[in-house]
């Protein structure tokens, strides 16, 4: 089963989708866990995530450690698919919780009441090319595979 989950191909293109995905929901998950880049932390974001959206306390728990330390985890291709899922989950539900009543398009103009959820459509797409693929080349998962017995 670990074998399955770590198995990946040579392929540059999932480190490059892996890395790029890593690197842009890494601000988002430390602005929730850290208070970074003018984010609330970890309380305000529980807090915002409980109270005033209604998420149960494990839930915002869950999309908080899957956008700070999935993030990472992309970053350096350690639980590459487990990581895409969370993020992939994370963002799906928050597209359909908050962005998907203000159509698709961001709001570039500032005329909308809010922004739409192509941008979240390009990360669940990203998330699902990479738990369909793995980490690829230059991934800890990679290495970790070919340490372990064939199943």
């Amino acid at each position: 089963m670990l074998n399955k989950l770590l198995t990946t191909n040579d392929e540059i293109a999932a480190t490059a989708l892996r890395i790029t995905l890593g690197l842009v929901i890494f601000p988002h998950g430390a602005q929730k866990l850290f208070a970074w880049f003018g984010g609330y932390g970890f309380s305000g974001t529980m807090h915002h995530f409980t109270e005033n959206m209604g998420i149960p306390y494990v839930f915002a728990l869950l999309a908080i450690l899957a956008e700070s330390f999935g993030s990472l985890g992309l970053i350096v291709g350690l639980g590459t698919r487990i990581a895409a899922l969370g993020i992939g989950i994370t963002i799906g539900v928050a597209a359909l919780m908050g962005h998907v009543q203000h159509g698709f398009f961001m709001n570039w103009s500032g005329k909308q009441a809010g922004e739409g959820f192509e941008y979240h459509l390009l990360v669940v797409g990203m998330a699902l090319a990479l738990i369909i693929s793995g980490g690829g080349k230059w991934s800890l998962d990679r290495l970790l595979a070919k340490k372990l017995p064939v199943d």
